[in-house]
């Protein structure tokens, strides 16, 4: 590293501004403080990185930042909190993970929505619904719908179909009927 050139100029109303210059790199950092603004600056051939910091707000503009630490980081606010990328957004955890929210919360994509895990589990204290143009619920071994009151199963065209074995039992009353209905099989037996 050649020379550096450093520079402090004081004012009265402009205040305070220290300047280091490294010729051989190309870079300029620059320290001013003015009374109300505080700002540090580093400008390089070809990016600038810039904190701006005043009584009430800090403003940090830069190419890429980063934040390490080798404990906890907390961040909070009283107010509405904002994360925004015009790329890809990743969030990993190496353990547990918890999404939390008071009131209401939203997940959406205009894209496909994916839930993967060796076991998925949906509750609702209330009501719970799952609607698409069409829907599709399937188990590789097995599946069982059930409701511990009442269950339905409608629509204007309604199958049931099973390669092998088909049971339909009640333990109460059960009723079969329709404007026509037909029963067919190579062997009947009814009693």
């Amino acid at each position: 590293m050649g020379k550096l050139v450093c520079t402090v100029e004081m004012s009265k109303t402009a205040g305070i501004t220290v300047t280091v210059e490294n010729a051989d790199a190309n870079i300029t950092q620059t320290i001013t403080m003015d009374g109300t603004t505080l700002t540090i600056k580093v400008a390089g051939q070809d990016n600038t990185s810039t904190i701006t910091q005043t009584a009430d707000a800090i403003a940090i503009k830069c190419k890429d930042f980063s934040i390490e630490a080798t404990n906890t980081i907390t961040c909070s606010s009283t107010k509405a909190t904002t994360h925004k990328s015009d790329d890809t957004v990743t969030i990993e955890s190496a353990k547990d993970m918890t999404l939390t929210s008071s009131a209401k919360l939203v997940q959406s994509a205009s894209s496909d929505l994916t839930l993967d895990g060796s076991n998925v589990k949906a509750t609702a204290q209330s009501a719970a619904s799952m609607k698409g143009a069409t829907a599709e619920v399937s188990g590789s071994t097995s599946l069982t719908l059930s409701g511990s009151t009442q269950a339905q199963l409608s629509g204007a065209q309604v199958s049931i179909k099973a390669d092998g074995q088909l049971s339909a039992e009640s333990s109460g009353m059960a009723t079969l009927g329709g404007n026509l209905t037909t029963i067919k099989g190579t062997l009947i037996n009814a009693g």
